[in-house]
């Protein structure tokens, strides 16, 4: 964008025969050079924050093309979420009923936000949808779409040059941009006589006097300084960047709204904090002013329960300490008396009362979880229900993964989440997302229903008041990802490799046990209740989903790539297996010698494959059990190995315990300590025979005959 024309006419260049006699600028040279590299600690600071005039209603109006200056409010369900400034007028607020807001603006139009309903796949319009709220949920994604275009449009009305742009989305209606950097191109544009090195190469020398006595801020909202003579004064350069930076912003305003019809409010100041305060002096539709001078002014007859962070608790603990809300009476208030609220929240507040503020415009703000909600009135009682609603919150949230790229893959999820409140019981489950293929709203269903399926096998689920779903763990997306196929071989390949005595990995699970079924032989008569059907259906996506990991996983070993170090370590097989190779069973290939197991009998390991799915009559009879130990479900068919475990687990703590707390051997008469003899061999007493391993000296093993 090119430079508007300048906004003050420039002063003759003073002689500099008497260099002595040249008046002085109370910034340096080294300010000045801060600009171009965002400090946020120089004096010459500027940033601007837009924020769109009730940004919800715009986006209703611009999308019926209503008349602007019309009465108009956004409805949610029987409430009012956003209202236009002519409807202001008429003394409503979102505190009112929809009702309410007609009998004080008969001509008040009512557009209801858009809703997801029950069963369908896409969000949309409707008239009635504020009377069929348990059906219905509400989506923001008409605004999300418009904030992208708005957003768009102010960093196209930016320089696109590298370094010149730093914007930061701070919500849906509104952006911080930092503009030192571009102020200081069109500073050194206007004033040449800036551009040359500071004298006697020194940065701590001061710039030379503003060559104008007045600035032109056309329509801007300035603020005044409070003082008679602040007006009077001389502007330095910290005045004439933010009349620089006026003009951008003004500009782009103007392009958001020649391109989209929106308007939106300006404001400009030396940081994040007085910007989003002088945005919100003049609404709609314009833009403040704060300058340096006038920070003591603007600050001082405000609320400080107005700045962001002390309007909630921490404002409310303040003004009881000092019973007062008053920035001005506040700042009587000595740097130890503000420390009672604690040393960092009494510093901070010492700083931010006098409009001080370093924190930087952040370009890269991105978004760490996404989630879609809803609450059940009535609530809803099955399965099926849970699973429409479920197909919402997916389509709700993969639209909004694919604004992250997920499509392109640049940025996408790790993880699921979904959380259950029964009563007062809220219940929550996790998955992870696989990341080896691309992310698809089918999968994200999947594995929700899934993850909503373990609830219901859990028990007591219904009624259901409320329902979300939430991915999290966003970071960019790994290309270039191998399997393990790579490292494994198959058929007739395999089997030479067998038939040389190479070693495998032993592998296979174990069958899966039959449920106990409780009752007498009527219940398999009786027709199914509606909780069991409800049971029944939850049961049969985990099965199909236990199912649909395992052919994943065998897909993959027989035709994916691997890492280069994805391959798993060998293990030595417990026992030798006796039945036949399969012929699609899989060998190790690119694994080294040194890193196999070695053993006395040459007779090949065999990797058996895992055993195929139980047949669906056994799959329906599979039941879980509750380990007390870990305070977590499994399914039945895990039972034993996790007995198992517990119990290897318990002998491994009894033996260091023991290790620990054991005291030496002494010799009863000399009272020295018995060193044992060591064994001849490893595993084997000192009298020849087979030894046992270690930790089996505590189990009591019986001789066979």
């Amino acid at each position: 964008m090119s430079s508007p024309a300048p906004a003050f006419a420039s002063s003759p260049a003073l002689s500099i025969t008497y260099p002595h006699r040249i008046p002085k600028s109370r910034f340096t040279y080294k300010h000045l050079a801060q600009l171009i590299s965002y400090s946020p600690t120089t004096p010459l600071r500027v940033i601007a924050h837009v924020d769109l005039d009730a940004f919800y209603a715009q986006c209703e109006t611009v999308r019926l093309g209503i008349d602007p200056s019309k009465p108009l409010a956004v409805q949610q369900w029987q409430g009012l979420i956003a209202i236009n400034y002519p409807a202001r007028a008429y003394g409503l607020s979102r505190h009112v009923t929809s009702t309410e807001a007609l009998k004080l603006c008969p001509d008040l139009i009512l557009q209801h936000v858009a809703t997801w309903k029950e069963g369908d796949e896409s969000w949309g319009y409707s008239a009635d949808a504020f009377k069929e709220i348990a059906t219905r949920k509400v989506s923001l994604d008409r605004y999300r779409q418009e904030s992208r275009k708005i957003l768009k449009c102010i960093r196209d009305a930016l320089p696109s040059e590298p370094g010149m742009q730093r914007v930061e989305k701070a919500s849906i209606d509104e952006v911080f941009i930092d503009l030192s950097a571009q102020v200081h191109g069109r500073l050194l544009e206007r004033y040449p006589e800036l551009r040359g090195p500071p004298p006697y190469d020194d940065p701590a020398e001061y710039l030379p006097k503003v060559p104008t006595t007045v600035l032109d801020w056309k329509a801007d909202a300035l603020v005044e300084t409070g003082r008679e003579d602040g007006e009077d004064a001389d502007p330095d350069w910290d005045d004439v960047v933010m009349v620089l930076a006026s003009e951008i912003v003004r500009d782009v305003r103007k392009v958001v709204y020649d391109t989209l019809g929106y308007t939106c409010s300006g404001g400009i100041a030396r940081n994040k904090m007085l910007a989003k305060l002088g945005s919100g002096y003049k609404k709609p539709n314009q833009q403040t002013v704060i300058r340096n001078r006038a920070v003591g002014h603007f600050l001082g007859e405000m609320k400080f329960t107005k700045i962001r962070m002390l309007g909630g608790k921490l404002g409310d603990e303040v003004v009881a300490m000092f019973g007062t809300d008053k920035v001005r009476e506040l700042l009587a208030q000595p740097l130890e008396q503000l420390k009672r609220l604690g040393d960092d929240t009494g510093t901070w507040l010492y700083s931010t009362i006098r409009g001080e503020d370093h924190s930087e415009v952040n370009p890269r703000t991105q978004i760490k979880s996404m989630l879609s909600a809803k609450s059940f009135r009535p609530a809803i009682n099955s399965f099926e229900q849970g699973v429409r609603w479920l197909r919402i919150f997916v389509a709700d949230i993969f639209s909004r993964c694919v604004e992250e790229g997920v499509l392109e893959n640049k940025r996408r999820p790790r993880t699921i989440n979904l959380h259950h409140r029964q009563g007062g019981q809220i219940r929550s489950r996790q998955s992870p997302i696989p990341q080896g293929k691309p992310l698809s709203e089918a999968i994200l269903f999947d594995l929700a229903k899934n993850l909503l399926a373990q609830v219901v096998v859990d028990g007591r689920a219904w009624p259901c008041a409320n329902l979300s779903l939430s991915v999290g763990g966003f970071e960019d997306a790994i290309t270039n990802n191998k399997g393990i196929g790579g490292f494994l071989v198959r058929g007739e390949e395999a089997k030479a490799m067998m038939s040389s005595g190479r070693l495998v990995m032993s592998g296979g699970e174990p069958p899966a046990k039959r449920r106990r079924t409780k009752g007498n032989i009527k219940s398999f008569f009786a027709p199914p209740s509606d909780k069991k059907r409800d049971f029944d259906a939850a049961r049969k996506v985990l099965m199909a989903s236990r199912e649909s990991t395992r052919e994943e996983e065998e897909d993959e070993v027989e035709g994916s790539d691997a890492d280069e170090f994805g391959a798993p370590p060998l293990e030595e097989p417990k026992e030798r297996p006796t039945t036949p190779v399969p012929e699609k069973d899989f060998y190790i290939s690119n694994t080294p010698p040194s890193a196999q197991p070695q053993m006395t009998n040459p007779e090949p390991m065999v990797v058996q494959k895992k055993r195929s799915p139980e047949p669906p009559e056994l799959q329906q009879k599979t039941d879980t059990f509750f380990c007390v130990k870990c305070s977590m479900r499994l399914p039945s068919s895990e039972k034993t190995e996790h007995e198992d475990y517990h119990f290897a687990l318990d002998l491994s703590k009894e033996m260091r315990a023991e290790e620990r707390t054991a005291p030496k051997m002494m010799h009863a008469a000399k009272n020295t300590p018995v060193v044992p003899k060591p064994s001849k061999g490893r595993g084997r007493p000192p009298g020849g025979g087979r030894g046992v391993d270690k930790g089996q000296a505590k189990l009591a093993f019986g001789r066979q005959t």
